[in-house]
């Protein structure tokens, strides 16, 4: 049975014990889960109230936590604390006293000494309960349902973009394995040497930075197996990063800028129109393609956008691109500033394949008429300018002033980042050095 079918049983089993019980006696509370409102670095527990025999007053019997401080996600939390809670309702029912037995079922489960036929059965059952979400492993769990299992969580923690890249890469880990190791069926079966092997084809076969990529992606998958006992072992930390030089875009010179704009300008607005975001406000394609007509405000000129580096950025928008903007006040708000054939309209497709379409635009209109090298792209827009902008800005200022107001522009969130960006693209160059070589 799959693990996340388990946890749907359980859900269901936990609503119709409740039925039963619910009207059962007023001797007992009914159980309830303590999740410290979803916080995982407090403990969760299960709680309860019985009546006293001696006193006739309901009295909080001592918290069971059992091994929930073990589980690292909400749901196996939930999953393992449920089952002690279904357990309990069960053992209540049938007549478990904790005043009786003068121990309190925390203390039951704990020390497990000379317990009494109600107590040895609901220390049993918490004992399967505990395995409730990897007692499948390692050899029961095949492949494929436990990197779904990982990626379902994922999804819960990481953006879409991040999401589709992982399960992208899972699934070509799984069509690699089901070709050339067609023996591995089970998490257990998958080695450190299987792994190995399939990165070292990439290797082969891309290069340094995609077989990275791979393995960055795929041990954050791992991770979230090992975190939850259905692998013993993410051995991806023991697979080392291989030195990988990243791709770099050129920026381009003042005339081959003038003709490119003068050539779009005819050509094709909307994708000029785009460059001109990346160009004038400094961002990433990506980026671009998030923003809706309700993201520009146009009474303070500013735009706010899902930023590479955070989850909601503000920017201001310079007058040189006020200017080149259509009237936006009689378009929807929600729909996308950008679509493949018109300014504001609806394109429901992920962003890595609106990003996608103008790389492609960009590759067939604007680098096969200019014979450009595949080191120019649309990124090479955004290198320009910031190259521009800050030699400008260093004409009435220090290098740290040029830095500060330049950093307001870009977004960069710290002076080592935007300087680390600034040596990548060579806008930082020295004055002339004749002299002193004369």
């Amino acid at each position: 049975m799959a693990i996340f079918e388990k946890l749907i049983t359980l859900n269901n089993q936990v609503e119709h014990d409740l039925d039963n019980v619910l009207s059962h006696n007023d001797n007992y509370s009914i159980p309830k889960i303590y999740d410290a409102k979803g916080d995982l670095s407090k403990r969760w527990y299960v709680y309860f109230s019985f009546r006293n025999t001696e006193t006739n007053k309901m009295e909080r019997i001592s918290n069971i936590y059992g091994k929930a401080h073990k589980y690292k996600t909400k749901e196996n939390r939930y999953a393992i604390l449920s089952s002690y809670r279904i357990n309990l309702l069960k053992h209540l029912k049938e007549g478990y006293n904790p005043f009786d037995s003068n121990r309190s079922l925390h203390n039951s489960v704990k020390e497990q000494k000379n317990p009494t036929k109600s107590e040895s059965n609901f220390i049993t059952a918490t004992k399967e309960a505990d395995i409730i979400v990897s007692k499948d492993t390692p050899a029961g769990t095949a492949l494929k349902d436990a990197f779904d299992f990982s990626l379902k969580l994922k999804k819960q923690q990481v953006s879409e973009r991040t999401f589709q890249d992982y399960k992208y890469k899972m699934e070509s880990f799984l069509k690699y394995i089901s070709k050339h190791h067609t023996d591995v069926k089970t998490i257990d079966q998958l080695s450190k040497n299987v792994t190995q092997d399939f990165l070292n084809n990439l290797l082969l076969n891309s290069s340094p930075r995609n077989r990275n990529n791979h393995r960055l992606a795929m041990g954050s998958v791992m991770q979230t197996l090992e975190d939850n006992d259905i692998m013993p072992v993410n051995f991806i930390k023991k697979i080392p990063v291989l030195k990988s030089t990243p791709q770099r875009n050129k920026t381009y010179t003042l005339d081959k800028e003038n003709k490119i704009f003068d050539y779009l300008e005819s050509e094709d607005p909307i994708l000029l129109l785009f460059i001109k975001f990346i160009s004038y406000n400094f961002l990433r394609p990506i980026e671009v393609c998030r923003i809706r007509i309700g993201d520009i405000n146009l009474e303070n000129n500013t735009i706010q956008f899902k930023a590479k580096n955070s989850p909601l950025k503000t920017k201001i928008i310079p007058e040189i691109l006020l200017k080149e903007l259509p009237d936006l006040t009689k378009m929807d708000k929600t729909h996308f500033l950008f679509t493949p054939d018109k300014i504001g309209g609806v394109w429901e497709t992920q962003e890595t394949n609106k990003r996608n379409y103008f790389s492609k635009c960009f590759k067939t209109i604007v680098k096969a008429k200019f014979d450009l090298g595949a080191d120019y792209g649309l990124y090479s827009f955004r290198h320009t300018y910031i190259t521009k902008l800050y030699r400008m800005l260093l004409k009435n200022g220090s290098p740290f002033e040029a830095k500060s107001k330049l950093m307001l522009i870009t977004g960069h969130t710290s002076m080592s980042a935007l300087e680390k960006y600034l040596r990548d693209i060579d806008a930082e160059l020295p004055e002339d050095y004749s002299h002193l070589l004369e």
